[in-house]
């Protein structure tokens, strides 16, 4: 049986979060096997997707705009598109941060917080693979509240992994470079927040 017409929006909002996804897959794989021989191709890569991001959404606000009836407010549906567009762009510039400082070497905490990324964005993905049924899902709630918690998890994170540096660190451009690098993975976390708020917000507004 075909999907309904006005499930076009939810499916895709799972596009759009599949494209955070693989970019936070990317990122954890950077992370894991750095090569800083690598890290200009890889954040052409990583580029790729996010471009490719951003064309989907570009194809839905098109959609959009010629719509008379939507399945949720179009502010609502905007609102979404541009906070899940947001934490593909997040994720992309902690890897241009890490090119334009120069990391030559990754920071244990540093591992830490982008596997937390990946963990929020693939329960964002869950979430929105819910959403149509936001009305009456038993796990979207339980989905949302796991990502504040990893957020949570992050901004601990990145606390330790600043003082860490400022503490155990001496080299000025290392210092200089993770700095600003565990800022960017922190906002990271952030934007998965605002995704996780935007889809609350929904459900508040349609209950």
């Amino acid at each position: 049986m075909a999907r309904k017409k006005n499930e076009y929006y939810f499916d895709t909002f799972v596009e759009l979060v599949d494209y955070s996804c693989r970019a936070a897959n990317l990122l954890n794989d950077i992370m894991n096997n750095f090569d800083v021989e690598k890290l200009h191709d890889k954040m052409e890569e990583m580029h790729a997707i996010e471009h490719a991001g951003d064309q989907a959404r570009h194809v839905m606000i098109k959609k959009l705009v010629k719509e008379f009836i939507t399945p949720i407010e179009r502010e609502d549906i905007m609102a979404l598109a541009d906070a899940i567009d947001n934490v593909t762009d997040a994720i992309e510039d902690v890897v241009m941060r890490m090119y334009m400082f120069n990391v030559i070497n990754i920071r244990e905490r540093a591992l830490a917080m982008t596997e937390i990324i990946v963990k929020c964005c693939n329960a964002l993905k869950q979430a929105l693979a819910e959403f149509h049924n936001f009305r009456k899902s038993k796990t979207l709630h339980q989905l949302i509240v796991e990502v504040n918690q990893l957020e949570e998890e992050g901004d601990k994170l990145f606390t330790e992994a600043t003082r860490d540096l400022y503490v155990n660190c001496n080299d000025f451009k290392e210092i200089a470079a993770w700095d600003i690098t565990f800022y960017y993975l922190e906002k990271c976390c952030d934007a998965c927040e605002d995704v996780a708020d935007a889809i609350e917000n929904v459900i508040m507004k349609n209950s």
